[in-house]
C-alpha cells in the first residue's frame, strides 16, 4: 500500500448487526476507509468499478446473489481485488468452491475484529489468511486423493489453447503469453474466450484451479 493511503473495503453482508458492527469498526479504524456495505452481490460488479476497493470482505449465504456466485461477477472482470470471505460455513465444499472462484482468503465469523484487520494486512502483503481450522481443510482437499488420483482430461482443448493454458497457469500476463506464443493480445484473449467456455469456468482463476485440479495439463 502506499503510505499514508487508507485501505479501501467494501463489505457484504445481509445481517444487520453483522454488517453495522463491522462498518462501524472499519469506518474507525485509523488507515480504513469503508467504501460501501451491501445487503448482496446483486451489483458486486458494479460496486467494485465505481468504489475501487483494495480489500472486499464478503460473506456467503446472502439474499439473491450469495458470496460464491458475487466472487464470479468480481473476478470476471477484476483479478486484483482482495477478497476475504467472512462466514460461518466451514463445510469442505464452501471452502473449496470459494478458493478455486478467487477467494484469496477465508475467515470465519467468529474472528475477532483484531483477526480480520490482521488478515486483511496479510492478504494486501500477498498472503492467503484463513481461520486455523479452514487451513486444516483447504491441505486436506489439497492432498485428498480423490483430487490427486483423476484422469487426466482436455476438455477438448486444442495444442495451442493447451500451450496458453500452461502459460496462464505459469502466471504469466496476457502480454507475456503474447510474447511467448508469438501472437497479438487480442488473439490470446480470443484463445482464452475459447479455453473458458471449454472449461466452463468465468474467470482466470477458475480455469487455473480447474487446470490443476483436473490435471487438464
Amino acid at each position: 500500500m502506499v503510505a499514508n493511503k487508507s485501505i479501501k473495503v467494501i463489505l457484504y453482508e445481509d445481517n444487520p448487526d453483522m454488517r453495522e458492527g463491522l462498518s462501524a469498526f472499519l469506518a474507525s479504524t485509523k488507515g480504513f476507509e469503508l467504501a460501501g456495505s451491501f445487503v448482496n452481490c446483486t451489483d458486486s460488479e458494479t460496486h467494485v468499478q465505481a468504489l475501487q476497493p483494495d480489500i472486499i470482505l464478503m460473506d456467503i449465504e446472502m439474499p439473491e446473489v450469495n458470496g460464491l456466485e458475487g466472487i464470479q461477477k468480481i473476478r470476471a472482470t477484476n483479478g486484483d481485488v482482495k477478497i476475504i470471505m467472512l462466514t460461518v460455513f466451514e463445510d469442505n465444499q464452501n471452502v473449496f468452491n470459494a478458493i478455486c472462484s478467487g477467494a484469496n482468503g477465508y475467515l470465519l465469523k467468529k474472528s475477532s475484529p483484531e483477526q480480520i484487520i490482521t488478515a486483511i494486512h496479510e492478504v494486501l502483503a500477498g498472503g492467503s489468511p484463513m481461520t486455523p481450522s479452514i487451513a486444516s481443510k483447504v491441505l486436506k482437499l489439497l492432498s485428498d486423493s480423490n483430487l490427486s488420483s483423476r484422469q487426466k482430461q482436455d476438455y477438448g482443448l486444442t495444442p495451442r489453447e493447451k500451450e496458453i493454458l500452461q502459460s496462464l497457469v505459469n502466471g504469466n500476463s496476457y502480454k507475456m503469453i503474447s510474447a511467448e506464443q508469438n501472437i497479438s493480445i487480442d488473439t490470446v484473449k480470443t484463445h482464452l474466450k475459447k479455453i473458458y467456455q471449454k472449461l466452463h469456468v468465468h474467470s482466470q482463476t477458475e480455469a487455473v484451479a480447474k487446470a490443476l485440479n483436473n490435471k487438464i495439463i
